[in-house]
């Protein structure tokens, strides 16, 4: 693959990238990539011209080399993720795969794995949920009774509920424990303002997006924060597990 660097976040192992189309797989677009290594983004620029092999499996949507072709060029990221605080989680009203109403204050008392996805995506939004959806048929029996999955549309205009409900049921998620949200466009950029979800609509409408998942503790409040595709469920299963000892 070819294309050209928007942003680089070496601790992340995260690198945003403005690439050509991937025939049979996704329009050209830019997004944010895992890298195998940080080592492997040390020192590229944003603007520079490179040139990468990507890795995809079932779970997996990874770059393992890179190479820097060409100079800079002026380029504009899509908004970063920034430092996490422990803080309270903000709290939404939004609407489920049922079309019914959805608090997220109403999960107090449960664990929440909070994910952002849209049905058109063909990169990384079926991989994440397919990963999460994995994770929720592993749990044991004690921690899935209070572990509740969270997934808010992008792109509401197309995301009816009907929609996300047909997505998680083809991608395995069990919808009595995981909810799909949709609502207004003004609803829902108000939850990605307050968890820093920057997109992007390119001119064919491709949305463009910061792939992020955020743990949210029984009492609301934030304690984990997944940037990318990089966390296998054991990893989210062990942290799940610390919550509740």
């Amino acid at each position: 693959m070819h294309g050209v660097v928007h942003a680089v976040d070496p601790p992340a192992k995260q690198i945003q990238i403005e690439h050509e189309e991937i025939p049979g797989f996704m329009p050209a677009m830019t997004m944010n990539f895992d890298v195998v290594s940080a080592e492997l983004i040390k020192g590229v620029e944003p603007g520079a011209q490179v040139s990468f092999e990507l890795e995809r499996s079932a779970t997996t949507l990874r770059i393992t080399a890179l190479e820097v072709v060409g100079g800079s060029a002026g380029v504009a990221s899509v908004a970063a993720v920034p430092p996490p605080d422990l803080e309270m989680a903000p709290d939404f009203k939004l609407t489920d795969q049922r079309g019914s109403s959805f608090a997220l204050s109403d999960l107090r008392g449960s664990i929440v794995l909070l994910d952002f996805i849209f049905t058109r995506c063909t990169g990384p939004c079926p991989i994440l949920t397919a990963a999460h959806a994995e994770l929720q048929q592993r749990l044991p029996s004690h921690i899935g009774e209070k572990t509740r999955f969270v997934s808010v549309s992008i792109d509401p205009e197309h995301d009816t509920p009907e929609r996300l409900r047909a997505y998680g049921e083809t991608r395995g998620a069990d919808l009595e424990s995981w909810s799909f949200l949709t609502g207004s466009r003004p609803a829902v950029q108000a939850v990605l303002d307050d968890y820093y979800v920057g997109t992007t609509r390119a001119r064919d409408g491709t949305l463009n997006h910061v792939v992020v998942t955020y743990l949210i503790d029984p009492q609301g409040q934030v304690v984990r924060r997944y940037i990318g595709l990089e966390h296998p469920p054991e990893e989210i299963l062990a942290d799940l597990e610390d919550i509740l000892s």
